[in-house]
């Protein structure tokens, strides 16, 4: 039985990044660390993933390894700010609504741009911090370079062939910095204390070959966090994506598995517990 797993590390710092709620309109508000889903479209970025068919899944071999990865995310923030865009609704009846007529366009003898317009105020996060690791379990596989899946991915940070657009999470606009990124071991071990991060604990957690892996739901329901449903991965229909979701409990940084008597990975060089999720489920599963 392994008392490790090994996996890539990725230490991201954003000056500034928003990871939109879907939820939220009026206001757009941020979650503290990205979803799941944020992070899958920053692996489809580096490693030029198209969905080229406009329908359904990418037609891609580095696209069905990737639903096989598992990935961890905490993170944190110094400060939060709110930033008031225009949105734009085009639409004739919004535009008439504006003006009073289709052929106009001033309002208290300005001129203004076709169609209505709301402003909304979008919440931004400040000197970002992440945490991302990565495991995939087919370690034996290699492509045509040689590389496994994962070093496959750390060597897209490390060359930008492959790329689709700057490498960004949230937002366009919200680039990145690598801080670091290797493989690392991680242990099992029992934690209790405040770790100051932000951390997605899921329902489906992967966690092979530990002893109380079979006891995980009633373990998980103990745990204390704001639970949602967050985005993993989408299929295009009628240009619309619609996204599966993995329930989760965003955890603050308070966590004490030693009550629970249960062990977690561990990255002893970051002080940090390791929740590795099962995006499509089976949490059950084993690595031999």
């Amino acid at each position: 039985m392994n008392d490790s797993l090994k996996v890539l590390k990725i230490k991201i710092y954003q000056p500034q990044a928003h990871y939109r709620m879907p939820f939220t309109y009026q206001r757009r508000h941020t979650y503290p660390i990205p979803p799941y889903s944020t992070v899958i479209g920053l692996l489809c970025n580096l490693l030029g993933i198209r969905n080229n068919n406009g329908d359904g899944e990418p037609n891609d071999d580095n696209y069905l390894k990737l639903k096989n990865i598992k990935i961890s995310i905490a993170g944190t923030f110094e400060s939060k700010t709110t930033e008031y865009i225009w949105l734009r609704n085009l639409s004739k009846e919004s535009h008439i609504s504006r003006f009073g007529s289709y052929t106009n366009r001033y309002v208290g003898g300005h001129i203004e741009h076709i169609g209505g317009q709301m402003p909304a105020p979008t919440d931004i996060l400040n000197d970002v911090r992440l945490w991302i690791y990565l495991y995939h379990k087919d370690e034996s596989f290699l492509d045509h370079k040689g590389k496994t899946f994962l070093e496959e991915i750390k060597d897209s940070f490390e060359n930008s062939n492959d790329r689709i657009s700057v490498l960004h999470l949230g937002r366009a606009e919200d680039w990145i910095v690598i801080e670091d990124l290797k493989f690392v071991e991680l242990k099992y071990r029992k934690i209790g204390g405040d770790f100051k991060k932000f951390f997605w604990i899921p329902k489906d957690l992967y966690l092979p070959n530990n002893k109380n892996i079979n006891n995980w739901e009633e373990h998980y329901k103990k745990i204390e966090g704001i639970a949602y449903r967050i985005t993993t991965y989408y299929k295009l229909q009628n240009g619309i994506r619609n996204f599966d979701y993995v329930e989760v409990k965003l955890n603050s940084g308070e966590l004490s598995f030693c009550e629970l008597n249960m062990e977690v990975l561990f990255d002893e060089e970051e002080n940090l517990p390791i929740f590795l999720a099962n995006l499509q489920g089976g949490y059950k599963e084993n690595v031999e």
